[in-house]
């Protein structure tokens, strides 16, 4: 009579598991080297981003009034005039109407600051000007 040794079910779930684990070591180690090959070409066009807006911005709720309950101000930190454009992307808007909602183009002097009323909590705004990278606020 031939016997055969059975391993229990603890014994296999644990094998199973020290060689998945074996095998994904494996994979993270052979990943290595071609990570560090390739981080200074990757990495390049990341230094050729415009810089960021310089504006501060400050949400400010409003109580009563016909203004909305948030009111977006931006001040200008260069020295010089900005272009600005704006675009909002509303949080809430009726199916019929559309959901962003666009700003003409305005010039924040040095130093000043501008408001952007009628903002309702969970909106984004996209502010753009030319020669930056896009600012993108969510009032709260």
């Amino acid at each position: 009579m031939i016997t055969a040794k059975i391993a229990s079910p603890r014994t296999a779930m644990r094998t199973t598991a020290l060689i998945a684990l074996g095998c994904a070591f494996s994979l993270a180690l052979a990943a290595t080297p071609a990570l560090n090959a390739a981080a200074p070409e990757t990495l390049q066009p990341l230094a050729d981003k415009a810089p960021s807006l310089p504006v501060k911005s400050a949400f400010e709720k409003v109580k009563g009034g016909e203004s909305g309950p948030y009111v977006l101000k931006l001040t200008n930190a260069s020295k010089d005039t900005l272009k600005v454009t704006t675009k909002i992307l509303l949080a809430v808007a009726f199916h019929a109407n559309d959901k962003a909602r666009n700003l003409p183009e305005h010039a924040i002097d040095a130093g000043q600051t501008w408001s952007v009323p009628d903002l309702a909590a969970g909106d984004k705004l996209v502010i753009t000007a030319k020669g930056f990278a896009s600012l993108e606020l969510t009032v709260p």
